[in-house]
């Protein structure tokens, strides 16, 4: 029975209240989480009565899935990888400590001959599912662990997961399902590309169960439910299809388990990856701290999976384990499950290796009895094999259609798995689509201001408004806006953070004089020169399904604009950015899932072996974590090989806000801060230096560009890496989060200005260049931002798509004589530069003065 909070038996609910509540249950009526408590506590003919709507709710959600009356489970082996674990979970028999491994003559891990084993011999037996399951990172608490792990040659637990899946793929065809626990958003890009799904078990959103002593939790640190909340929402933002799901009857009070299944919904909700909900009773076992403890009760699960049915609604698949009840299995079919998860005809259930699997004859013959027919899934649910990208890489598709009906996205009965090359895609650069875009939209245009899948590949927009308000919400500014202003022009390193954001919100005369101050440190720090850098973009491919809520630049494979380069066209567009004088070339692409993490290596060979003299600025962060994580490489060894590929420096962008609040709006699957963080220090210290960007006026606030600056300038300090500070004003126009009502139109003016010298006055002295962007502001608008602290306007960019598909009116470049023209208009000289700010070779001006800088066919201007 589950107790409250103190221990005591809890309080039945009023027969109203149960009444009332069951009520809205029959009639759909959305439940909140009082009526959910009170629901879990439905026993007799109030569980009946609950249970029959729920089936009502399964029913409906599996005829609109075409599979009425279909009941699924997954034929797998379970491999249990490690035993070893972090954690110390007092109802865990599955956790063991390295002495007794070695004492039963086991290593700290499975070696891959033994998984080989496992996974060959399910494959024989018609299995197609390899379940690998292990404790939390066990080299961060056993010595034991992480020597076995560097004797074999990987740098963690994850690393040799990865290893495994692979060749599980590779040598049997089963398909890895991976449970490694608690993982970062860099583990599900290093995992996603190995295994069609994962899964970690929430348990619990009790924050006292992991908090205080005695706790089923406590002393766990991956138990704590704000940490296992964030894995669910990493592994939605990379679009890994999860299970998860409660144990019920820990400890947690009925309140506590309905916030959980409301958390769960909340989550699948927010970004469509929650293939599963699994529902499972505690059972006491011996040997461990909560042995005393009374099982969870056949009713207590019922009525947790008639309300999760309740909650989680139609579309809800959810799970209850066949072996933890005693063959109750139609009164679970009853209460509303549609699944009973992994059965084995060859391995144990490690976790409760007392209940034994049910065979799956029995089980078919009892889900028939209750008017159901027992049909074998893959351990990817059959909507997300439907719904393709992103949810599957491109490297898993010949393993899961070798598996699936294409019609239902079921197993195939008479499929048997079979080892196929885990490999590339063939062909990946190979010119395709509209490959002339950066001419085209300038003067044909892009062909929609939206995707066709609008309202799904985002997420879902309501719930995106409800977790955007609070940040939108202005700061009360109590500070002194004079005393401020007479700090930054005294001394401006020893601003406060109530000062600096008093700053960041002045206006008026106010504005005018932070102005003054950010334009005299600018003639302190670089003098009155006004630089700029004769460069072309290229951007190699906009195929792209990270799900960027702000970028309109991304396509699917299948969009009319939709374009990927070859090797050669990126070669072409090089060389005539030589021929007329430039210095530099900027790359960057969509995040293609075609492409393999070496590609970014072949861009870069290919400008170089055309051009040698041409310095390459390529590969955001996002871009670079991509390939590290596509190549199985660290981030340091991945950008170690692209340095000595060709790549000088990379660009700063992938920022956005560099605050997760503020980030998880305005991406679906972006990196992180502090994986951002963690690739520019990684590149600062090899010796590759970059720019640092923020791009503003969209969901965020002055505190948020505050943060942003700080943490720039901390960076800064510790690495002397960045060469410049680059604004980015939003552009609204076609942007996604725009267009769904969420975001700002970009920012005012006042805003502008306001960045502009802040940024000077923050990152003084240590970031000496302040770039404004032309592209986004137009001519007045870039002079205006070189009179309030700016000193760089870029480059002359030669073509620009990415800021074009988001609707700016300003061109996709500008020659040398404009970029002089707009610091004429601050009243200042220009002068060329190189990416790194050093003086331009006579040579390369000599020929960018020739051309001007155009390119030999001028692209059409747009007026400002």
């Amino acid at each position: 029975m589950t107790t409250s909070a103190q221990g005591n038996e809890p309080k039945s609910p009023t027969a109203n209240a149960m009444r009332r509540a069951l009520k809205r249950a029959r009639e759909g009526v959305a439940l909140d989480t009082a009526e959910a408590a009170v629901l879990l506590q439905a026993r007799g003919d109030d569980l009946t009565d609950l249970a029959a709507s729920a089936a009502r709710v399964r029913d409906a959600g599996l005829e609109a899935a075409g599979r009425p009356g279909v009941i699924t489970y997954s034929r797998s082996v379970f491999i249990p990888l490690t035993r070893l674990c972090r954690d110390k979970c007092h109802y865990c028999t599955f956790a063991t400590v390295p002495g007794k491994l070695r004492r039963e003559g086991h290593g700290m891990f499975m070696s891959p001959d033994e998984v080989l084993d496992i996974a060959r011999r399910g494959a024989e037996m018609g299995c197609k599912e390899a379940l690998i399951t292990l404790g939390d990172r066990p080299e961060d608490r056993w010595p034991e662990a992480r020597e076995w792990l560097e004797a074999e040659g990987y740098d963690d637990t994850i690393a040799y997961v990865r290893a495994m899946a692979i060749r599980i793929l590779e040598e049997t065809g089963l398909l890895p399902h991976l449970n490694p626990g608690v993982m970062t958003w860099t583990d599900f890009q290093r995992l996603k590309p190995v295994a069609p799904s994962m899964g970690m078990m929430l348990e619990t959103t009790s924050e006292r169960l992991w908090s205080e002593p005695g706790g089923p939790h406590y002393g766990s640190p991956d138990k704590e439910p704000a940490v296992r909340l964030r894995v669910l929402e990493d592994a939605g933002r990379s679009s890994v299809p999860f299970t998860s799901g409660l144990l019920i009857g820990i400890g947690e009070t009925y309140e506590e388990r309905a916030d959980s299944l409301f958390a769960l919904r909340r989550v699948s909700r927010s970004y469509h990856g929650v293939q599963e909900v699994i529902v499972q009773n505690f059972r006491a076992k011996p040997d461990t701290a909560m042995r005393g403890m009374p099982d969870a009760e056949l009713d207590d699960l019922l009525a947790t999976v008639a309300v999760a049915r309740h909650i989680l609604g139609p579309t809800g698949c959810i799970q209850a384990p066949p072996n933890l009840v005693d063959a109750e299995y139609e009164r679970l079919i009853g209460a509303g499950i549609d699944d009973w998860g992994g059965v084995s005809p060859l391995t144990p259930d490690h976790v409760n290796p007392e209940r034994p699997w049910p065979q799956v004859d029995e089980l078919a013959e009892r889900s028939a009895a209750a008017g159901f027919e027992l049909r074998e899934r893959l351990a990817v649910y059959p909507e997300f094999i439907q719904r393709g990208e992103p949810w599957l890489d491109p490297r898993l598709l010949p393993h899961v259609r070798a598996l699936a009906d294409p019609a239902t996205g079921l197993a195939r009965p008479d499929a048997l798995p079979a080892g196929l090359p885990w490999q590339e895609p063939d062909e990946a650069f190979s010119g395709a689509g509209r490959t002339d875009l950066h001419h085209t939209i300038d003067t044909e245009g892009r062909t929609g201001d939206r995707r066709d899948d609008f309202d799904e590949v985002y997420g879902d927009w309501e719930a995106l408004r409800e977790a955007a308000a609070p940040g939108m919400v202005p700061s009360r500014i109590d500070t002194d806006v004079k005393a401020a202003l007479s700090q930054a022009a005294d001394d401006p390193t020893r601003l406060t953070d109530p000062e600096a954001l008093a700053l960041l919100h002045a206006d008026g005369p106010a504005l005018d004089a932070l102005c003054r101050i950010a334009d005299d440190l600018r003639r302190t720090a670089v003098g009155d020169d006004v630089t700029y850098i004769v460069t072309r973009n290229i951007n190699f491919t906009n195929v792209c399904y990270t799900g960027c809520r702000f970028c309109a630049f991304a396509q699917r494979r299948t969009d009319a604009d939709a374009y990927t380069l070859s090797l050669d066209q990126v070669a072409d567009r090089a060389q005539q950015a030589w021929d007329v004088g430039a210095v530099e070339v900027c790359m960057q692409g969509g995040i293609h899932p075609d492409l393999p993490g070496t590609a970014y290596f072949d861009v870069a060979r290919a400008v170089k072996e055309r051009v040698p003299g041409m310095h390459v600025h390529a590969f955001s962060p996002m871009e670079v974590v991509n390939g590290a994580t596509r190549t199985g490489m660290s981030i340091r060894e991945w950008l170690t090989a692209a340095r000595e590929a060709g790549l000088d420096t990379i660009p700063g962008t992938a920022a956005e806000i560099l605050d997760d609040e503020v980030r998880w709006i305005l991406t679906k699957g972006k990196l992180p801060t502090a994986t951002w963080v963690e690739v520019v220090k990684t590149a600062h210290e090899l010796g590759i230096r970059s720019s640092s960007t923020m791009m503003y006026g969209h969901v965020d606030q002055p505190r948020h560009w505050l943060g942003h600056l700080r943490l720039l300038a901390e960076i800064q300090q510790e690495t002397g890496g960045f060469t410049e500070f680059v604004t980015l004003p939003f552009i609204h126009t076609n942007a996604p989060v725009y267009l769904a009502g969420i975001a700002r139109p970009g920012p005012t003016t006042r805003d502008n200005r306001a960045v502009t010298a802040m940024a000077r006055v923050l990152l003084h002295p240590h970031i000496p260049n302040i770039q404004t962007s032309w592209v986004k502001l137009g001519t007045e608008g870039a002079a205006e931002m070189l009179r309030s602290g700016a000193n760089d306007l870029g480059g002359t960019l030669m073509e620009e798509t990415i800021s074009r598909m988001a609707g700016s009116s300003y061109g996709s470049y500008r020659s040398i004589q404009d970029l002089i023209g707009i610091a004429d208009l601050a009243g200042r000289p220009a002068r060329p530069r190189t990416t790194t700010y050093a003086d331009v070779p006579e040579e390369r001006q000599t020929a960018a003065l020739a051309s001007d800088g155009h390119l030999p066919e001028l692209l059409p201007v747009l007026g400002d």
